[in-house]
């Protein structure tokens, strides 16, 4: 998906196609998120099998649709890629959970989770990142794109208690999951692709626990830790830990390859932006901010109406599902001046790219100290970076992110 928007055009919204996977592979789909907040907040579609949905772009839909669960459901399915078929997670898995069940397992999961619970890792997180960028100083032509999907595995493997020899594989079956329909990717159809990714990362975390439970004994990583979490009174069932790991293990490795590689991209179009954070390294934290804001790699997430329910100016039918575009809140220029400009000085800590509410991403306080440790490091090393290449975007409508980005970076010159 280009981040950076072409030319304005007139778009017709009643032919527009939200599912269209060659709007987000070669396509803009930010002009028609544009139109849509100003003309349509509340848009309807309905696909050619007869599926419909409905979607909100404007920020504070967004933040609605993602912060009320008596209004929008969780339980019946939360990405686009199921449309149409509800989640027989509902109710086990985390993110298909509403409170308070979700409340329950979520406070118990996220005390390993916290930021001063994930400080403690912040030595181990930038010994990994700095042997991640060191291939990419040799002058050579550096795949980031490619490379990153390695990344969150990298960092956080150890963490989760995933062997490295492990490492590859789950990295390919999360992509398969997120990106089911990229050539990168797809094994036969759509469907089949996500049943085999689906299927294998279940798969996976179940045996660990049944290793565990054979071996005894604890090493205090977040698979382990879900083992000992308690629902109320009760632990939880080893499905429950097995869909939660899967959860888990989608969230690690899905959105932090993409918001490193679209960050970077934005940089490089823009070489005073990077010569500007550079120079002043505590303009770090904003340069995060808005590289999440502009990337949006977690392009939407789904939710369902829970009765007749009045937003954006129109209706959403009880059971109706309704997408919001995690992607157009952050571009939305009543919250954001200037939207479709990079800026290293803005403040974007507004941008909602983990969600919000109370599915707000689990995983934020590592993912944003990892990031931050990232373009520490990158800007420390990296004098200046170039394009060796076209950049290739995913083919998909839920995650925004690129699958090439060849670039050739340049040692900084010590003073």
């Amino acid at each position: 998906m280009r981040l950076t928007p072409g030319a304005a055009r007139d778009i017709d919204l009643d032919r527009v196609d939200l599912f269209d996977l060659d709007l987000y592979t070669s396509g803009d789909p930010h002009g028609i998120w544009d139109v849509m907040r100003a003309k349509a907040p509340l848009h309807h579609q309905i696909l050619p099998d007869g599926r419909e949905f409905w979607s909100v772009t404007r920020y504070d839909d967004v933040c609605r649709v993602l912060g009320d669960h008596r209004e929008f459901t969780s339980e019946r399915g939360t990405v686009v890629t199921h449309l149409g078929v509800d989640d027989v997670a509902a109710g086990k898995l985390l993110t298909s959970t509403d409170p308070p069940r979700h409340t329950q397992v979520r406070r118990a999961i996220g005390a390993k989770l916290t930021a001063r619970a994930v400080a403690s890792w912040r030595d181990r997180i930038r010994q990994s990142i700095v042997r991640f960028l060191e291939p990419a100083l040799d002058g050579d032509t550096f795949d980031l794109a490619e490379q990153a999907l390695r990344l969150p595995a990298i960092v956080t493997g150890p963490l989760l208690g995933i062997p490295e020899r492990d490492w590859d594989e789950l990295v390919q079956l999360t992509a398969m999951v997120t990106a089911p329909s990229d050539p990168h990717f797809q094994h036969g159809s759509e469907a089949a692709t996500l049943a085999i990714s689906h299927h294998e990362l279940v798969t996976y975390v179940t045996d660990w626990v049944k290793r565990r439970r054979a071996t005894g004994g604890e090493d205090g990583s977040l698979l382990d830790h879900l083992m000992s979490v308690r629902a109320g009174d009760a632990p939880l069932t080893d499905e429950e830990i097995a869909l939660d790991g899967y959860s888990i293990l989608l969230g690690a490795n899905v959105t932090t390859p993409h918001t490193v590689s679209g960050t970077v991209l934005a940089l490089v179009e823009r070489p005073e932006q990077f010569e500007k954070v550079q120079a002043d390294p505590s303009l770090v934290p904003n340069l995060v901010d808005e590289g999440l804001r502009w990337t949006s790699a977690a392009c939407n997430f789904m939710r369902y109406a829970v009765s007749d329910t009045r937003i954006g100016g129109g209706t959403i039918p009880a059971r109706g599902a309704v997408v919001a575009w995690i992607g157009s809140a952050n571009r939305d220029e009543s919250q954001f001046a200037d939207p479709h400009e990079f800026d290293v000085t803005r403040n974007a800590s507004r941008q909602v790219a983990f969600g919000f509410g109370p599915h707000y991403c689990i995983g934020a306080p590592l993912a944003r100290m990892t990031l931050r440790i990232f373009f520490e490091e990158l800007l420390l090393r990296f004098g200046s970076i170039e394009l060796d290449g076209e950049p290739q975007h995913l083919r998909s409508y839920f995650i925004a992110g690129m699958t090439h980005l060849p670039i050739v970076a340049q040692k900084r010159k010590t003073p």
